[in-house]
């Protein structure tokens, strides 16, 4: 039996698809003689898989698709925000026309390209960026901003006077709605793969409430079900792929500044 891997993120938003395809039967993909092999971990390293060929289908940061030669994006779900998403957000003791550096988170290279898209055209500010490692938040202070995004960030959001949320700052900058990850492969994805893959996401969204029932035990600090049904869209709709291709060109002119 061949197998199709898929890779996902581990974060709190991704929750609806990792219960979909651990709940959905894929009675057809097993009568077809294939098998759906799904593994979880952070954007970043989700985006190395797909680029070395170690997986076939993943949910990565749109940041990547500039960087592969050819790319098939599957219809219909992403991870995206139309305004305040409250996961991926700029956090300062100060306010941030002050901060003279900013930390960059290392898990997701979205999140990094828009946070300086909407430093340089949004805020139109110059500061240092720091690359990072684990534990770098606690290094947020003074005149030091930090990006943080997903689980990380719905938990620093009152540990901080100033709080950017980097999907409100886009759609304020653009009017535009914003996708942080698309599912994506380098390769077309048969028809057959896709069709059960829409069909396992469906069902974990058909069992929304039991995905928030789960998750509220393992985040009690946090609203689950405002989070997962209000503050993340996961439609990929026609204004979401305006919204890609436009930071696509904004990350390709930076990178060719900076480049």
């Amino acid at each position: 039996m061949s197998k199709y891997k898929v890779a996902l993120v581990s974060y709190l938003n991704s929750k609806p698809f990792l219960y979909g395809l651990k709940n959905y039967s894929f009675k057809n993909a097993r009568s077809a003689n294939w098998e759906i092999e799904f593994s979880v971990d952070t954007p970043s390293n989700i985006a190395k898989q797909l680029l070395n060929n170690e997986v076939d289908l993943a949910l990565v940061p749109v940041a990547i698709l500039n960087e592969m030669k050819e790319y098939y994006i599957l219809p219909d779900y992403c991870i995206g925000c139309n305004g305040a998403v409250q996961s991926v957000c700029l956090f300062s003791e100060i306010p941030l026309q002050q901060c003279n550096s900013v930390l960059l988170d290392y898990q997701s290279r979205t999140s990094v390209m828009l946070t300086k898209i909407l430093l340089d055209k949004h805020w139109k500010l110059n500061p240092e960026f720091i690359s990072t490692a684990e534990g770098y938040e606690q290094k947020i202070k003074e005149t030091t901003a930090g990006l943080v995004i997903g689980d990380r960030a719905l938990q620093l959001k009152n540990k901080f006077q100033f709080v950017y949320d980097l999907g409100e700052e886009w759609k304020n900058f653009t009017s535009l709605p914003f996708a942080f990850a698309v599912w994506a492969s380098a390769k077309k994805i048969p028809d057959e793969i896709a069709a059960e893959l829409n069909a396992a996401f469906q069902h974990g969204f058909n069992s929304i409430e039991k995905v928030i029932a789960e998750e509220q035990i393992n985040y009690p600090d946090i609203d689950v079900k405002k989070y997962l049904t209000t503050d993340i869209d996961f439609s990929f709709d026609a204004e979401k792929l305006k919204a890609m291709n436009l930071f696509l060109r904004y990350s390709n002119e930076m990178e060719s500044v900076t480049g």
